[in-house]
């Protein structure tokens, strides 16, 4: 199978009404997308990513009125956050309604919903009428692709045409929150801070850990592993216990570079900017992870804002010993 790249939301749909798989842009990071309510479709997800099949799938929406279509129970909180940051990085885990396949929730009796802020998809969404399940476009526990080139690289000749949207402007996946029986809790950070959560419902809980039964996409440990292994820490200090090794670095900004030479460097945001780290995090990786070293050290940014969330995939990537 050859793959395209192109920009032809027309052909894509035709692609997606024919249960086959197409790769689309979004403004957090590129997805594998599928008919949501084709089955066969969405294993196909499945099987091209080599994605675990109790993984549950994030459905994308074009309207935030859909939500009473694809879910049950709905909290009053769930209709402010959709109504405050739809369309945008925020995905709603909610009681599904039986329209959803298992496939897509992993047999949970809850669906992920989420409506993109990038207009191609949402001219998309419009032209196919139903619902896509998109995680992001990768081999499954590897770095996430923020370009068309990027799921090019990882998937050509496994699905026939990638929609281009150009560079994703968050470069992070979206902040998960669901609903407990004693209130609202984030499952995972994203690319809505906390504070944006909390502004609309104050007493928003947190349970982002890493899990090998999620509750919601992108809770598994495994997510966002590169190839050469990434030692997370004071760079000063790992450059010392790996000195004699080819060092690739992941730093976030010129503050305190090392003046001791690496073969590889990729600097964040010179200016320290988290906004800018997060767009350019996935993209540094994936360039210090084809640079040939033999290991990449990085260091934390800031925890705030969307340095949270950077920090979190930055964790799941690094090497355990």
């Amino acid at each position: 199978m050859e793959t395209q790249i192109g920009n032809d939301s027309e052909y894509a749909a035709s692609l997606l009404r024919q249960g086959q798989l197409v790769a689309i842009p979004t403004e957090t990071v590129y997805g594998l997308a599928a008919n949501a309510l084709m089955p066969s479709a969405v294993l196909d997800i499945f099987r091209v990513k080599g994605r675990p099949a109790f993984d549950p799938l994030i459905v994308h929406v074009d309207n935030p009125d859909r939500i009473s279509e694809y879910a049950t129970h709905i909290p009053d909180e769930a209709w402010a956050l959709a109504e405050r940051f739809w369309p945008g990085p925020l995905t709603l885990v909610l009681q599904k309604a039986t329209c959803i396949p298992d496939e897509v929730s992993s047999g949970l009796d809850t669906v992920g919903l989420r409506m993109p802020d990038h207009p191609i998809t949402l001219e998309l969404l419009k032209r196919t009428g139903f619902p896509l399940a998109a995680p992001s476009a990768n081999p499954f526990g590897y770095i996430s692709p923020t370009t068309a080139q990027h799921v090019h690289d990882q998937l050509q000749g496994k699905i026939p045409y990638i929609l281009d949207g150009g560079p994703c402007r968050v470069g992070v996946e979206s902040t998960i929150v669901g609903f407990e029986k004693d209130g609202p809790v984030i499952y995972r950070l994203g690319g809505l801070t906390v504070e944006d959560i909390r502004s609309v419902v104050p007493a928003v809980g947190m349970r982002v850990n890493a899990s090998s039964d999620p509750r919601a996409p992108g809770m598994l440990k495994s997510h966002y592993a590169p190839r050469i292994p990434l030692f997370l820490g004071d760079v000063e200090s790992l450059l010392s216990e790996h000195a004699g090794k080819r060092i690739g670095m992941l730093v976030f900004s010129d503050r305190h570079v090392s003046a001791t030479p690496v073969e590889a460097l990729q600097v964040l945001s010179p200016s320290g900017d988290v906004n800018e780290a997060a767009g350019r995090l996935f993209s540094a990786m994936r360039v210090l992870d084809n640079s040939g070293v033999d290991v990449v050290l990085a260091e934390t940014v800031p925890d705030e804002g969307l340095g949270k969330a950077i920090n979190d995939r930055l964790r799941r990537a690094a090497h355990c010993e």
